[in-house]
């Protein structure tokens, strides 16, 4: 598989044992319902092949294929996926690839949860990413992206957090800078110091509309939590969008 960019934040970052600590808390059950929520409205028969884009350590890809999808799992982190493979099966494969260049495969949909995008330094990797989740669909399959509301972000940030996780006290600041919503993180592990930062874009639906004009792509429908409520620009939590 090829491997673009690992230089970037994301792929020393994701590929800690901390990042893991910090975030080990996220709900398990929240996704999952949202999984069924998703694969319901979509109508995707069970086996449907399903691809995980920047599917972490495959918590998405698991519960997907407990629900008897078929699915695969890529990311850039070679950490996370080496934990992902002791669950593979017959039905479940996991892989590190690079989500801007095209997978040499083709589903029933394409899943980019989690706000797992617009991470890159460079601008036309966010497109590079929508092309190629083009190329990686069916004929009638459906490209979702769940991607942060960055108005509703910036406007309820907190700017700085003490989270203690498995003994280790995380000092979190964030901030907005040049379009992009930082995190900085900054903890003690038997005393070394450590720094990370992780970086996104503040992309709005508005960004995603011109990304999809350019990659030719149609925007279906537009959600803005994980119940699939519709989408607000001041209020919604969520920009999940589903697109073909």
């Amino acid at each position: 598989m090829q491997k673009e960019n690992v230089s970037q934040w994301y792929a020393s970052w994701f590929d800690t044992p901390y990042y893991h600590i910090l975030y080990k808390d996220r709900g398990h059950e929240e996704a999952e319902a949202f999984m069924k929520r998703l694969t319901t409205f979509l109508k995707l028969e069970k086996g449907s092949h399903i691809l995980d884009l920047a599917c972490g350590k495959g918590r998405h890809s698991i519960s997907l294929n407990n629900m008897g999808f078929t699915v695969t799992g890529i990311d850039l982190s070679a950490a996370s996926i080496a934990y992902a493979k002791q669950y593979e099966t017959e039905t479940l494969k996991f892989g590190v690839h690079d989500m801007c260049v095209p997978y040499p495969q083709q589903f029933d949909a394409v899943f980019n949860l989690f706000t797992s995008f617009g991470y890159f330094e460079e601008e036309e990797d966010n497109l590079r990413t929508v092309r190629a989740i083009k190329k990686e669909l069916k004929a009638n399959g459906h490209g979702v992206i769940d991607f942060m509301n960055s108005d509703f972000i910036i406007k309820n940030l907190v700017p700085e957090e003490i989270k203690t996780v498995q003994g280790i006290t995380f000092q979190i600041k964030r901030y907005v800078e040049n379009g992009y919503i930082f995190k900085e993180i900054c903890f003690q592990d038997n005393d070394t110091p450590f720094t990370f930062v992780e970086r996104v874009k503040a992309l709005t639906l508005s960004d995603f509309k011109k990304y999809f004009e350019q990659a030719d792509v149609t925007l279906e429908h537009c959600f803005g939590d994980y119940k699939l409520a519709p989408f607000h620009q001041k209020t919604s939590e969520r920009l999940i969008l589903i697109f073909s």
